[in-house]
């Protein structure tokens, strides 16, 4: 019968226990789970079962990692997604939610870009954590992304972005995210990207301020190559802060953008 073992396929006998195969293929796991449930070594597997064996605190390899953490992956999607390098201008609400989204999905490489230090008040919306206060947001996330899956790639540059950098910094991306805070800041890091490399795509972020309706939220193509996420018009404002829930809609939606341009496909309607 045909069982998946760590998302590979083997053929074992009939009648095989979890805690048989876990003999063969893994015999330090002490964590078995069958279909996604916790297992017991006599429970008896049937053919398609997926069998998952884990030692607990031991990181997988780069192989069985990638197999795990892509099996849900459409097929032939993440052979394609893991060739691609992805630059992140701004790791805060936006940057930070779209760089855990795109690991998760198997980017084989990010270049993150940002100046700020983790401060309290970055708690209500990023992806960062207490005992990482004061530390460069690049590198703090990094450890992060680090501990979702070790073996993507991740370059951390510290600094603040200027239309001289852009190119430097970036020009090694096949899609930019711009996660900006300022209206300046976005429109010179577009410019100044657009400028050297016309054909690439930006997918930029333009209003998630508040709790509005999650639905008005939407990605749209605006020229070429440019694309925005969010609902074009709520900045923070005295009364209307940033809050993660809207944030982060619309940085899943920068994230999916991404992945959907990465595979050729289109990402939103003109507008």
């Amino acid at each position: 019968m045909l069982i998946l073992v760590n998302e590979s396929e083997r053929q074992v006998p009939g009648g095989c226990t979890a805690g048989d195969l876990r003999a063969q293929f893994k015999p330090d796991a002490d964590v078995l789970i069958v279909n996604g449930f916790p297992a017991e070594p006599g429970q008896e597997l049937v053919d398609g079962d997926r069998l998952v064996l884990i030692r607990r605190g031991a990181v997988p390899d780069a192989a069985e990692l990638d197999a795990l953490l892509t099996a849900r992956h459409t097929p032939g999607v993440h052979a394609r997604i893991r060739q691609a390098t992805v630059g992140i201008a701004g790791v805060g609400g936006l940057g930070s939610a779209v760089a855990i989204a795109l690991v998760r999905t198997g980017v084989g490489r990010l270049i993150i870009a940002d100046f700020d230090l983790v401060e309290p008040s970055n708690l209500n919306r990023q992806h960062y954590f207490l005992d990482q206060l004061g530390l460069p947001k690049v590198y703090a996330l990094r450890d992060t992304l680090a501990r979702i899956n070790p073996h993507v790639h991740v370059a951390a540059c510290h600094l603040r972005l200027t239309a001289a950098n852009v190119a430097e910094i970036f020009g090694a991306v096949d899609v930019l995210v711009e996660a900006f805070d300022r209206a300046d800041q976005k429109a010179m890091l577009v410019e100044a990207f657009a400028a050297r490399f016309p054909d690439r795509p930006v997918v930029a972020g333009s209003g998630m301020a508040g709790y509005g309706a999650s639905n008005s939220i939407t990605t749209r193509r605006h020229g070429r190559h440019l694309y925005l996420c969010g609902d074009g018009t709520t900045a923070a404002a005295p009364g209307v802060g940033l809050m993660a829930p809207r944030v982060g809609i619309a940085a899943h939606h920068q994230a999916n953008a991404v992945v959907r341009l990465l595979l050729g496909e289109e990402p939103g309607a003109e507008c």
